[in-house]
Parts: C-alpha cells; structure tokens; sequence
C-alpha cells in the first residue's frame, strides 16, 4: 500500500519524481548562473510549500551533480518545517576547485524529501540508561574491521 500526502505549493510547477519508488522529487532553479570553482550561491526555485502539521521537508543533493560536478548543499540536509512558508531557496557550493558550473533556469539542482516528524516530550531525568555504543563518538566505529579499533572511542 502506498501512502499519499498532500503538500500544498506555489509555484511554477510542482517538484517532481524521477522514477516510481523515488523518495526525493526533483527542485528546479529558476534562475541562470555560474559558481566559480569553490564559490557558494543560494539559488531561487520559486516554489513555496504548505506541508501538513507532523510532517518535515529535507532538501538533499542530487547524487550525480555530487560524484560528476562536485555541487552539494552547505547546510545539508536542509530543513523545511511545516510552518515555513517563504520560498525555498538552496545554499549550493561548487567544491570542485578547477572547473566552474552552470545552472540554467529549470535545471534540476536538489531533492525535496518529505518526511512524518513525531513530536517529543523531552524528560529530564539524573542519568541516562546504558546502551552498547555508550558516549563514543566520532570514529567510534573505527574505519576497518580490528574489533581492538573499534573499541578504542572517540
């Protein structure tokens, strides 16, 4: 069974899906520009989007335009909360450092995806219960497979 949410928009079109299956719909730039090697702009779509309360937008990079152009997203996944109403509006960056990269109206440049948000209740409480990870962090995992480095932490 597929579940449907509507999200109401303003704009020039809808965002779009590539492929059946696909969790992000396509947001297209409605202007003509070129990021210079290193250089970052935040580029229009013209779209505006009601998301129903309970619900959240994440606006993602397009893999291709990543691996083939290196253009990502500065803030990354961006969210959109269900009260914002203003035009959403993407902070690409162009991390190649040689080559520059143009975008034309109607390019697609990132991904809208959609997602069911649960609202909290934060409970304050004297200590937290155990867990396996416990407070490891960044690069507790380790990078390869010698359990000796992944249990060494931080």
């Amino acid at each position: 069974m597929e579940a449907e949410v509507e999200v109401l928009f303003v704009g020039d079109s809808a965002p779009q899906y590539s492929h059946p299956g696909d969790a992000g719909a396509d947001l297209r730039s409605t202007e003509d520009l070129v990021l210079e090697p290193g250089q970052r702009q935040t580029v229009r779509t013209g779209l505006s989007i009601a998301l129903p309360d309970g619900f959240m937008a994440l606006v993602v990079p397009r893999s291709g335009l990543a691996a083939r152009h290196g253009l990502t997203i500065v803030n990354s996944p961006g969210l959109v909360d269900a009260g914002y109403r203003g035009e959403i509006r993407i902070t690409l960056l162009n991390t190649d450092l040689q080559a520059p990269y143009s975008i034309s109206a109607g390019d697609r440049i990132a991904q809208l995806v959609v997602l069911p948000v649960p609202r909290v209740r934060f409970v304050q409480v004297g200590s937290l219960p155990g867990s396996q990870r416990g407070d490891s962090g960044f690069g507790s995992t380790g990078y390869g497979g010698d359990p000796a480095e992944i249990r060494g932490g931080g």
